[in-house]
């Protein structure tokens, strides 16, 4: 009956991606907007299974969440952070789309806009 363990095998993915998204929205910020966390929880959610928690406690977890925050503060808030750590979440966030983000103009480009 193959019919029948197509059907099996997609309601246990199907089970699988709501635990997973479940277990996620423990990790939502009070002031996080729904767009916000859409996106977050898609970082965290990708890389979920690369950093889950070692049974040594080595914190692999709070590592991923730091990252996804560094990411969000800098997509929706326009934060600055060392460009290594920059690189790297938006390797991690390649393909991850949000849509109507705000536009940020830095102080450099202020100051050098007001000297002209």
């Amino acid at each position: 009956m193959v019919g029948g363990e197509a059907a099996a095998a997609v309601e246990e993915l199907v089970s699988g991606v709501r635990q997973a998204a479940d277990f996620a929205e423990q990790f939502r910020s009070y002031s996080e907007s729904e767009k916000q966390w859409k996106a977050r929880m898609e970082f965290i959610l990708r890389h979920l299974p690369d950093y889950r928690d070692p049974p040594d406690g080595s914190g692999r977890l709070d590592q991923l969440l730091s990252l996804s925050m560094v990411w969000a503060n800098h997509l929706f808030l326009g934060c600055s952070y060392n460009k290594d750590l920059l690189d790297k979440v938006m390797e991690m966030a390649d393909g991850i789309e949000v849509e109507d983000l705000p536009q940020f103009t830095t102080r450099s480009e202020l100051m050098k806009k007001h000297q002209s």
